[in-house]
């Protein structure tokens, strides 16, 4: 009877334990979140305080409650902050079309056809990926500065069509790597070329892949400073991330107010891009991740 009386107390005890553990990890991981957001909780905070407050109360709250910082940032440039959204809007669009197009069809080349010096050429490729931009920037000026085509959006938006992103090659190969090959059996059966096994079989399956590859174009590219600081020199092209420098001004007094408040304005399409496209986020990196 001993016995009998102690194995439920016992079991009751493990569960009290396992769920102390459970509670505990989960304010360390709320903690550690709060942590992580402070930053962006608190540009969102300065974007509502007077440019004088938020470098002396540097707390969440604003004691003075400035709205007018929207309405003043969008104007304070030389065009409206729309402008620059529209014009990161475009480069953006570009880019997602030129690597959903050039990648997976340069992902399907390595993944199903056979031709001389595959492996080589996709060693080379992924060696490509360790290649900082600082390295290449110097070429590709000199080329695209030959082509006439400094200050325009082509020097963004171009190369993508020529699949120069190794990252996506290697994640839709991995992708299209784990269909099966009976499915190209099949349609070679029925008289299909590679061009439509690719557009009616491969694209539509690579769903998660593709969506993966524009998820994370969409946030490099609007996020994207240095090359657009590189390619863009007159302030009509400028894009979100060069606008938003413009607020900076070393020779005289910052406004930071407005320049939170137009932040928060482009983490927006961000964050709603993000959110849209989660599921297929998710979906897209278990499914090429662990093969």
């Amino acid at each position: 009877m001993a016995t009998e009386t102690k194995a439920p107390a016992s079991t009751s005890t493990r569960t009290r334990s396992a769920r102390t553990r459970r509670l505990l990890t989960h304010i360390g991981l709320i903690g550690f979140g709060l942590i992580m957001l402070y930053p962006l909780l608190w540009m969102l905070s300065s974007s509502f305080k007077p440019t004088a407050e938020i470098f002396r109360e540097p707390g969440l709250i604003p004691w003075s409650f400035t709205p007018s910082n929207y309405t003043e940032g969008w104007g304070a440039l030389q065009f409206p902050f729309h402008h620059y959204l529209l014009n990161s809007a475009i480069v953006v669009a570009g880019s997602i079309i030129g690597n959903l197009i050039g990648c997976s069809m340069a992902a399907y080349a390595f993944a199903r056809l056979e031709f001389r010096g595959k492996r080589l050429f996709f060693a080379i490729m992924l060696a490509t990926i360790m290649l900082p931009i600082h390295v290449v920037i110097v070429p590709q000026y000199i080329l695209f500065a030959q082509l006439d085509w400094i200050n325009t959006f082509y020097p963004l938006i171009v190369p993508k069509l020529l699949a120069t992103d190794a990252f996506f090659i290697f994640l839709m190969v991995q992708f299209i790597r784990g269909l099966p090959r009976d499915l190209d059996e099949a349609a070679r059966i029925d008289g299909c070329g590679h061009v439509r096994i690719f557009c009616q079989i491969i694209l539509p399956l690579s769903l998660p892949a593709l969506a993966t590859t524009a998820i994370f174009t969409f946030i490099w590219t609007w996020n994207d400073f240095f090359s657009q600081l590189i390619f863009l020199t007159s302030p009509d092209m400028y894009t979100v991330p060069v606008a938003l420098r413009t607020f900076v001004d070393s020779s005289s007094q910052t406004s930071w107010g407005p320049l939170f408040a137009m932040s928060v304005v482009a983490l927006g399409p961000v964050f709603g891009f993000f959110l849209a496209g989660q599921r297929y986020l998710v979906k897209g990196i278990a499914t090429t991740g662990i093969k």
